[in-house]
C-alpha cells in the first residue's frame, strides 16, 4: 500500500509539471516567435518480485514479475515547427521563410566613435521573433534592446540606418537598403544573417524570446556565405511580416485535460491506499 502511495505521489508531481508546461504554452499563444513544448514521461525502476526462468525439464519457463515504482520525466521537447505568418506592414518586422534563426548580441558592443563594433566571437543568442526596431543611434535591435548581428562587405557588422535616411527596405536575401538623407542612389546598411543548428530542438530557452546554444544543439552553422539568407539551406527573409507562436490551442487544451485527469486519478490512488491503511489500523478493534 505504501509502495502504491509513493508511486501515486510521483504521478502527482509529474502531472503537475505537465500542467505547468501546458499552462506556459497557453500563456504564450500570442508571443511572437514562441515555440511550444511537449512533456513525455517514463517509468521509474521496477522491483523484481519473481525472477524469469528458462524452459527446461517439466517447466515451460516463466516470465519475470515486477512491480513499478512510479513515473519520472522522460523529456520536455521543444516543438520547433514554424508558426503562422502575420502581415504587419512594418518594414522592421521580419519573418524567416524556412530554416534559420536571427543572430543576436546580448552584450554591449565596443564602439569606434558612433560605430558599434561586433565581437568577433559571433552571436551569443538566437531568435525567431523578428519584430525589430531602431534605437536612438540608428541600429537595428530587438524589442529588448539587443543588437541584431549581420554582415557588411563579408565582415560581421551591426545594421545601422543613418539619421535622416528614408525608404528603408529589407530584401529576401536579408539586405537592408535605404535612401540617404541627401537623396540619390540607394545604399546598403548590410545584410541580416541567419544561423542553423544540427539539433535546433536542443537549444536552451532564455528570456525575451531568445534561445542559447547548448551541448545538445551544437554550435551555430552559418554555411559558406557566413549566414546570408537564402544560402546553404538557410531560409529567406520577408519584411513586413512576423512569425507568430506555433502553439496549437486544440492540442494544448487536450493536454490540459489529460494532465488534470492524470492528477485526479493519482489522487484517487492515494485516497484508496489511505482507506486500506485505515482498515488495517481498525483490525485491532
Amino acid at each position: 500500500m505504501l509502495r502504491g502511495m509513493y508511486s501515486a505521489i510521483s504521478g502527482l508531481k509529474m502531472h503537475q509539471a505537465m500542467l505547468d508546461v501546458t499552462a506556459n504554452d497557453i500563456a504564450n499563444v500570442n508571443t511572437i516567435g514562441y515555440k511550444a513544448s511537449r512533456t513525455t514521461f517514463s517509468d521509474q525502476l521496477a522491483q523484481l518480485q519473481q525472477a524469469a526462468t528458462a524452459p527446461g525439464g517439466a517447466s515451460g519457463g516463466r516470465n519475470p514479475g515486477q512491480i513499478g515504482l512510479g513515473v519520472q520525466f522522460g523529456s520536455i521537447d521543444n516543438i520547433m515547427g514554424g508558426g503562422a505568418l502575420q502581415a504587419t506592414g512594418n518594414v522592421f518586422d521580419v519573418a524567416i521563410q524556412g530554416e534559420g534563426w536571427f543572430r543576436i548580441k546580448t552584450t554591449g558592443p565596443a564602439t569606434e566613435g558612433e560605430i558599434a563594433v561586433p565581437d568577433p566571437a559571433g552571436a551569443d543568442a538566437f531568435t525567431r521573433a523578428g519584430n525589430f526596431t531602431i534605437n536612438s543611434q540608428g541600429y537595428l535591435v530587438t524589442q529588448s534592446g539587443h543588437y541584431v548581428l549581420g554582415q557588411k562587405d563579408g565582415a560581421p557588422a551591426y545594421i545601422r540606418i543613418p539619421e535622416g535616411a528614408s525608404n528603408v527596405t529589407i530584401s529576401e536575401t536579408g539586405e537592408v537598403t535605404y535612401v540617404p538623407a541627401a537623396g540619390g542612389a540607394r545604399e546598403s546598411a548590410g545584410f541580416l544573417t541567419l544561423a542553423k543548428f544540427a539539433n535546433e530542438a536542443g537549444l536552451e530557452r532564455a528570456s525575451t524570446n531568445l534561445w542559447k546554444v547548448s551541448a545538445a544543439s551544437g554550435e551555430e552553422i552559418l554555411g559558406d556565405q557566413n549566414g546570408l539568407p537564402g544560402t546553404s539551406g538557410l531560409g529567406s527573409t520577408i519584411s513586413g511580416v512576423i512569425e507568430m507562436s506555433n502553439v496549437d490551442l486544440a492540442t494544448e487544451f487536450t493536454e490540459l485535460i489529460s494532465a488534470q485527469r492524470g492528477f485526479q486519478a493519482n489522487s484517487r490512488v492515494i485516497s484508496t491506499s489511505d482507506e486500506m491503511l485505515q482498515e488495517l489500523v481498525n483490525l485491532k478493534r
